[in-house]
């Protein structure tokens, strides 16, 4: 009589060799700032930015299952958490980058007991309304500058760096780790218990429930850490812009629309669907931000074609052909041998 010998495992041969690859990869960009101009820091900052947003929205509505078009809102939370204690307190901005996340994470709370109530594209309509909400509230304080918004004092980004390239570095690296900590907190998330709790509330959330899943507590604390570390990124941003408006703050398009593009196009549900998606995202822009209108239009055209004919995103669909995986969470059950 022979009993078999099982192993669980999660890493595969794609996310070893990808592992050296992401190490080579990142070590470069750590280094970038020594083989690139301010231009390109600039626009390296603001992928990885974009990236870190599209990670979480990934985490919000591709695994907790909460569609939400107001994230927005913990952006220009984030910016506004930066400039305001900058501006009138004279508080160094790296300082306050992490005043805008707890800030942010903070009125996640209250905002969540409201938008909780709402189901399906209620939720994602009332998350809309509650960053509209933000925006108009924001427009009508005039010591942050009313409705034209404010710009931060020469004196307050010197004390960053005086050598501006300096400060762009700065800047750059923190948008790099911000980025990278965002892709290790989804990973590590999902590996743990939490992970497999928002996989069974996304699959099914009566089951998850009837199997002690507190639904409620688990989409609450997701809803609270993706605010907060929106909240940094957009700290991180309007700090790189040195200026800050409600409008531009609070844009649904910038902040939402763009991010929920990414996520869509590279594959919503999987860590590896924003990479993608942002990068194609840039790389679209970089050959049509010249053509105005027409831009826009085209890439609606781009996510309506993908829809159509890859509706699990681009690496969704190559994921589920191939079975590639360079950042796996699930559990494979191995035979060894017999005995």
């Amino acid at each position: 009589m022979t009993a078999q010998l099982y192993r669980v495992e999660r890493a595969t041969a794609a996310s070893r060799a990808g592992v050296v690859v992401a190490v080579i990869l990142l070590a470069l960009l750590v280094a970038l700032p020594w083989f690139a101009d301010r231009a390109t820091l600039r626009l390296a900052g603001e992928i990885c930015a974009y990236l870190a947003l599209a990670q979480m929205w990934n985490l919000l509505a591709g695994y907790a299952g909460l569609v939400s078009i107001g994230q927005q809102a913990f952006v220009g939370l984030g910016g506004y958490a930066l400039f305001a204690p900058c501006v009138l307190l004279g508080l160094n901005p790296l300082l306050a980058l992490p005043l805008a996340g707890l800030v942010s994470g903070a009125v996640a709370v209250p905002t969540a007991f409201v938008v909780f109530r709402l189901r399906g594209p209620y939720f994602a309509i009332g998350t809309w309304v509650a960053a509209e909400v933000f925006r108009l509230l924001f427009a009508q304080m005039s010591v942050l500058g009313g409705g034209s918004g404010m710009s931060l004092p020469v004196a307050i980004v010197k004390s960053i760096s005086p050598v501006p390239a300096t400060r762009d570095t700065i800047v750059y690296w923190i948008a790099l780790a911000l980025a990278v900590g965002a892709i290790l907190i989804v990973y590590l998330l999902l590996r743990s218990r939490t992970g497999l709790a928002l996989t069974a509330i996304r699959d099914n959330e009566r089951a998850a429930e009837s199997l002690g899943v507190d639904n409620y507590r688990v989409k609450l604390a997701i809803y609270i850490l993706v605010a907060a570390i929106t909240g940094i990124t957009g700290a991180l941003l309007f700090l790189q812009k040195l200026r800050i408006s409600p409008d531009a703050a609070f844009s649904v398009n910038d902040w939402t629309a763009f991010v929920i593009f990414m996520t869509v196009i590279g594959g919503i549900g999987r860590i590896e669907g924003p990479i993608v998606g942002t990068i194609i995202f840039f790389v679209l822009r970089g050959l049509l931000a010249d053509l105005g209108a027409a831009y826009l239009i085209i890439l609606g055209g781009v996510a309506v074609v993908t829809m159509l004919f890859a509706p699990r995103g681009l690496w969704g669909t190559l994921a589920d052909r191939t079975g590639l995986q360079l950042f796996p969470v699930q559990r494979r059950l191995r035979v060894q041998g017999a005995e």
